[in-house]
């Protein structure tokens, strides 16, 4: 669903008093339900829909205790929330914005930064989380960074008096498996607990694309196709230990670790050919690669708490260093079969590290008449360090010979001082919440092989309102609004070539400059018996968005670089319902409801460039027996515009069934992608150059399990499945 326009008029004018229209007709059909008579008790529904909580600034997700039961990653739960859509690579948006910022129980961490944050995404466990906070105004206590908002993902931290834990195991196809353990003890004021889990995974991904051009050498009309078979097979170990000891009734002391890591082969075989448009070859090409990567993260935090003093005031102190190793080396074999051309080898090896720092001081004083004022500290020190190393193969000495124009050393630091209040107030009819942030940005960008540096430091205000009004007791009305910073990634300032899925050649841009976003948002909520409705109506204004650009250089090969857009718009209505179809049926559904709009003109694009579609999901929970659950969930991604072309759709089903055998012993099977609808197809247009891209996991994902728990009070709750994807 899409259509060009070109006007120097803004058609967000048209799409907002609609959207108006709408959600005025929504609130007046729930004031009207607030004004009938309550129900003579609450009604608890116990079909397995997601436990949403709304508070003044954000929505909170639950997921039901027996998560850990399953044998899915956090990329598994976040898939299934409303808002939030998850692509195959792991890769996070929230409302169709990929600059999102994720966060571990209110912290950075710096496996969730840069290209791969979606495979680690794809490695925590899904067992570890108790909730997702998803935020997309978010306040004043919260880093800038993340245009569309925050996703907060937040650990497991209750524990059962005593000695409690539990076990899972499972078996998938194509030598997929897992297991895991979790312990916990409680004695007095002294709580421990560790866990550990293995994981291995096969992801088999195949990468086609085709394309036109004018040469611009010889000035001649070019077609390409390229086809690339890629097999990554992944170990991924997890252990983490933490603790918790209470000082005395006041002050609490907490300390945790945990260690993360992936490795595994990565092969692939790469075809290509050139031609003209009559269909003549004048190239073709094979290159077989063989590799290995892998990871190592790591995560310690000492916190301290002490609460108590003039009005039960509050003092939260952290110091948080989080790190991320990544080192990647594969070798290839380069034919050329037209024109004829001895086989070439070649090698090439990435390394990439990320050290971030981080001490946050929060201080929460409550006030007379629900009121609240909070103020904080937080200092961020990042240090990134990227390297590439090629070499070519001497067909004489066989020894390596560096290639200089693939070989290069990028560093980059950044240092944010940030200082916030804010100050709330609860009523019975009305709520509000204000606050502002301010951020000192050092930044240093060093191209250490040719001895360049790009340096900045600014200072930013960043704002934040949220005012609810209640309808009653059922229904409600709020309203949202503050301004958030997209940082550009610190690889994409390199601006090196990156060769390692050569003709498709990437390189970042050392001009780019930070995103600047103003988000605004209104919504209703009504919770009846049993049942839940909701409407939100949002538009974000974004100013300097970082997009990849894509030229054609010849001979088959394509270049993708980044730069700032001067503006990228987007527009929707967020429409959300649960509640039950039946005694033994439950639903979940979603939808948003969006318009985007592009000023591409810098890339040569005439005029302002709009796409509207529709993201849903839904979720069907069945429940005959109490011992036995199965559930379908059913996602759509629509087509979405870009600056130089469009997205397509994605379409994602999923199954999962669960039966209780024993109070302390579950049995879990889950099907994933059952249409094998997870691909990405992107096609580019521009004067010169035009591009079908083709990205495709292959295969549905099954695993069948046993999960035993022991300790606590056993309880038999229904399902929450999470899938691999």
């Amino acid at each position: 669903m899409s259509r060009a326009r070109h006007s120097k008029r803004s058609p967000f004018q048209g799409i907002v008093a609609y959207l108006c229209a709408v959600l005025a007709g929504a609130v007046a059909s729930g004031a009207a339900c607030a004004a009938d008579p309550p129900p003579p008790a609450a009604v608890v529904v116990t079909a397995n829909r997601l436990a949403v909580e709304t508070k003044i600034d954000r929505k909170v997700y639950s997921i039901s205790e027996d998560a850990q039961s399953t044998f899915g990653t956090v990329t598994d739960v976040l898939a299934v929330i409303p808002s939030i859509d998850v692509d195959g690579d792991g890769t996070v948006a929230l409302r169709g914005d990929s600059n999102v910022l994720i966060l571990i129980d209110g912290r950075p961490a710096a496996q969730l930064s840069g290209s791969g944050a979606g495979d680690s995404l794809q490695s925590i466990p899904a067992q570890d989380i108790e909730r997702i906070e998803v935020i997309t105004t978010p306040p004043a206590q919260f880093k800038a960074d993340g245009a569309s908002g925050v996703i907060n993902i937040i650990t497991r931290k209750k524990k059962s008096a005593g000695l409690s834990g539990s076990a899972q195991a499972s078996l998938g196809n194509s030598g997929r498996s897992m297991v895991g353990a979790g312990l916990s003890d409680v004695r007095g004021p002294l709580t421990l607990s560790a866990s550990a889990s293995f994981r291995q995974d096969l992801r088999r991904r195949l990468i086609e694309s085709t394309g036109s051009a004018i040469d611009p050498t010889t000035g001649l009309a070019t077609t390409s196709a390229n086809r690339l078979d890629e097999t990554i097979h992944r170990a991924v170990p997890l252990a983490k230990l933490a603790g918790e000891y209470a000082l005395g009734a006041h002050d609490t002391l907490s300390l945790s670790v945990d260690r993360s890591g992936r490795s595994g082969n990565r092969n692939y075989t790469q075809l290509s050919q050139v031609g003209t448009p009559a269909g003549e070859v004048t190239g073709l090409t094979e290159r077989q690669s063989a590799g290995h990567d892998w990871a190592i993260n790591s995560d310690q935090r000492f916190g301290y708490t002490h609460k108590g003093g003039p009005a039960d005031a509050e003092l939260d102190l952290v110091l948080h260093r989080t790190t991320r190793h990544e080192r990647e080396h594969y070798d290839y074999t380069n034919i050329s079969f037209l024109p004829a051309i001895p086989e070439a080898p070649t090698n090439l090896s990435f390394r990439e590290d990320l050290v971030t720092t981080e001490f946050g001081a929060d201080y929460s004083l409550p006030l007379a008449a629900h009121r609240t004022l909070k103020a904080g500290y937080d200092f961020e020190e990042d240090d990134f360090r990227f390297g590439n190393a090629g070499n070519t193969i001497d067909a004489v000495t066989g020894l390596p010979v560096v290639n200089p124009d693939i070989t290069n050393d990028f560093a980059f630091s950044e240092r944010i001082h940030a200082a916030y209040g804010s100050y709330e107030s609860s009523g019975d009819t009305w709520s509000w919440l204000g606050g502002l942030r301010a951020e000192w940005v050092f930044d240093d960008a060093r191209q250490l092989t040719d001895r360049t540096s790009n340096g900045r430091n600014y200072l930013r205000l960043y704002p934040s309102l949220h005012v609810d009004r209640r309808l009653g007791d059922a229904a409600i009305l709020n309203f949202g609004a503050s301004r958030r910073v997209s940082r550009p990634d610190p690889a994409d300032l390199n601006p090196y070539v990156d060769h390692e899925y050569a003709p498709t050649l990437r390189a970042g841009n050392p001009a780019l400059r930070p995103q600047d976003t103003w988000s605004l948002e209104a919504g209703y909520g009504y919770e009846g018996a049993g049942f839940s409705r909701g409407a939100t109506i949002y538009y974000r204004r974004n100013r300097m968005s970082v997009t990849d650009v894509t030229e054609y250089l010849g001979n088959g090969v394509s270049l993708s670089t980044k730069t700032n857009l001067p503006r990228n718009d987007a527009a929707g209505l967020e429409l959300t319902a649960n509640g039950r179809l039946t005694s033994m049926l439950g639903y979940t559904v979603s939808s948003n409801l969006f318009h985007s709009e592009v000023d591409a003109t810098a890339l040569g694009t005439p005029g302002l460039r709009s796409t509207a579609g529709i993201n849903a999901k839904a979720k069907l929970d069945f429940r005959p027996v109490p011992t036995i659950s199965g559930q379908l969930t059913v996602t759509r991604s629509d087509r979405r515009l870009t600056p130089q072309g469009y997205v397509k759709a994605v379409n994602v089903i999923n199954i999962g069934y669960r039966q209780q055998l024993l109070s302390t012993l579950a049995a879990v099977a889950t099907v994933s992608d059952v249409f094998n609808g997870q691909r990405y197809v992107r096609t580019v247009v521009t004067p010169t150059f035009t591009e079908d891209y083709r990205r495709a996991l292959q295969g549905r994902v099954a695993y069948v399990g046993l999960v035993y728990t022991f300790g606590g009070t056993p309880k038999n709750k229904p399902a929450n499945f999470e899938y691999d994807q």
